[in-house]
């Protein structure tokens, strides 16, 4: 049912419509767009709920907080709840992802592709955007998305990248700019995941004097695991000064002390 709503409301695309392509200039500038009206220039902090849905099992319902640090790339990902997931955190320090189980008391490095808690969710979709950074965009065309004239661009990892999937299609409102859809493929161009992104919203950044974009959802299905979903909801957005010592690994374990 979830996919059905979410084909009436954004998949049915149609041909690309007869406009002139943007240009290189045009398609970086679009992807500098997305990167910075996601970015903050001082802290930020959110409540996320991740849904799971698995074919054949039980629903799961996580609760994470987010923590980033943009200037720098740092980000936290500590889970609070359900009970056995509470403490297990993810750090990124200087382009490098950890993880903490606090059930073993170690630390274990992890690569772009980690499935975030078990879920479909990657780091990426939590973290600030980078797609002008990490990737060169080729312009497939104009196309309408459900109600939404897009312009449908394919992406391709730079030369010493670290990303997830190496190919991502982006499919991008003409209006808004904001992204409406992504198919991430592996070299080989199997297709791996679909993300769509119903609605975003904007919260005013006194460090940045400017508002900060994040989406109100995102909704993942797996391509590999036909049937497996994930949802995250992103609530409680809050821009003030976070304390350096969250961006520590001393800082992540003490949370599941």
């Amino acid at each position: 049912m979830l996919r059905t709503a979410l084909v009436c409301s954004l998949m049915a695309s149609a041909p690309g419509l007869a406009r002139a392509a943007l240009s290189d200039a045009e398609m970086l500038e679009v992807l500098k767009t997305i990167d910075v009206r996601q970015r903050n220039s001082g802290d930020y902090k959110t409540l996320v709920y991740i849904e799971q849905k698995e074919r054949d099992k039980s629903d799961l319902l996580y609760e994470a907080v987010v923590y980033r640090r943009d200037e720098n790339d740092q980000l936290v990902i500590l889970f609070t709840k359900p009970k056995a997931e509470a403490g297990k955190g993810y750090l990124r320090i200087d382009k490098s992802l950890f993880l903490y189980d606090p059930a073993v008391g170690k630390w274990e490095r992890r690569t772009e592709r980690e499935r975030i808690g078990g879920t479909s969710s990657q780091r990426a979709d939590f973290d600030e955007s980078r797609l002008a950074e990490e990737y060169t965009p080729t312009y497939v065309g104009e196309e309408k998305l459900g109600v939404y004239t897009v312009h449908h661009l394919l992406l391709k990892m730079k030369e010493g990248a670290d990303v997830a999937y190496p190919i991502t299609h982006l499919w991008v409102d003409a209006a808004t700019h904001n992204v409406l859809k992504r198919t991430e493929m592996a070299l080989s161009g199997r297709l791996m995941r679909t993300v769509y992104y119903p609605q975003w919203n904007k919260v005013w950044s006194e460090s940045k004097k400017d508002s900060v974009y994040y989406p109100k959802e995102i909704r993942v299905f797996d391509e590999v695991e036909k049937g497996n979903r994930t949802t995250v909801v992103l609530r409680e957005i809050d821009l003030r000064s976070l304390d350096p010592n969250i961006f520590t690994k001393a800082w992540v374990e003490s949370r599941s002390r």
